[in-house]
């Protein structure tokens, strides 16, 4: 009788080998003696990602095209949150664990944090999402975690009961094309009386210059997606911080180990729109009052 896994690791992806190799192998090192599965959705890659994931035998592996034609139709682009759902949906696991293809794994994050869930929801409590703290390697020092509308926490990187995904129908993948979904998500955890906490032993490398330019399209999506967002939650009103902080060493140095000799810049054409370098929500409200 097989045995069901621990965590789901879900990951979203588009031509960023060079960044998902190193992301993937430390899931795998960090989840070496737990039970888990791997789930990646790719976009269509054409930088051999999509045979490199089916040649990987512990991976589930899938691919929705997202760019390109089909005969002679132009393909439809989906949302980050419509990507993100495949691969939620397809978890099997009690927690599921979304990571970013240019995250790198501080030993100890993953199993921190469900140790974390697992001792809250033993004690009662309803928790639906535990967020790691993260950075941006290798301008940014601390680590920090989100704060959204009414100082809800939101998870960048993080775990998710799959119990709580469900009950809110997971990411509303058609309210908004790429940013703001996660906090979006975690705000409707929370009408559903599902809290978000962070783990204070969960650390996360994000890579900033995976993403180099932001496209003019990708400038609209993002203000008509925080117009999405605000209009449904700025009756909460606007956190007290953007950012909890956090001082952290990392004696394994990660980041150096894996990211030392990649490269500094992607061309355009391959990069993945940097979700979290929006402007914080402060910053927005501000310029919004701004204008009036």
């Amino acid at each position: 009788m097989q045995t069901k896994p621990k965590v789901s690791v879900v990951i979203g992806t588009y031509n960023r080998i060079d960044f998902l190799k190193p992301t993937i192998e430390t899931v795998r090192i960090e989840l070496k003696n737990a039970l888990h599965e791997i789930i990646i959705i790719d976009g269509g890659s054409t930088d051999g990602t999509t045979d490199w994931l089916i040649a990987q035998k512990d991976i589930i592996a899938i691919i929705q095209h997202n760019r390109g034609e089909w005969r002679g139709k132009q393909i439809e682009r989906k949302s980050w949150g419509y990507f993100m759902n495949l691969g939620f949906r397809a978890a099997s696991a009690q927690y599921i664990c979304m990571l970013s293809d240019d995250c790198l794994v501080i030993p100890g994050a993953i199993k921190n944090g469900l140790s974390l869930f697992d001792k809250e929801l033993k004690a009662g409590k309803k928790i639906g999402a535990v967020a790691f703290y993260w950075r941006n390697w290798p301008e940014q020092e601390q680590y920090w975690v989100g704060l959204g509308w009414g100082n809800r926490m939101f998870v960048n990187h993080g775990l998710y009961s799959r119990e709580a995904l469900q009950a809110v129908n997971y990411i509303d993948a058609d309210s908004y094309f790429f940013y703001h979904a996660d906090g979006d998500l975690c705000l409707r955890l929370a009408d559903a009386s599902y809290t978000t906490i962070d783990s204070p032993d969960s650390y996360i490398e994000h890579y900033s210059d995976a993403n180099t330019e932001i496209r003019a399209s990708n400038l609209e999506r993002q203000k008509k997606d925080w117009s999405t967002y605000q209009k449904r939650w700025q009756h909460l009103g606007a956190p007290e911080l953007d950012w909890i902080k956090k001082n952290f060493t990392d004696k394994y140095q990660t980041a150096k180990n894996y990211w030392s000799k990649l490269p500094t810049d992607i061309p355009s054409e391959l990069a993945c729109e940097p979700r979290t370098k929006t402007p914080t929500l402060t910053q927005r409200i501000k310029a919004r009052a701004r204008k009036f």
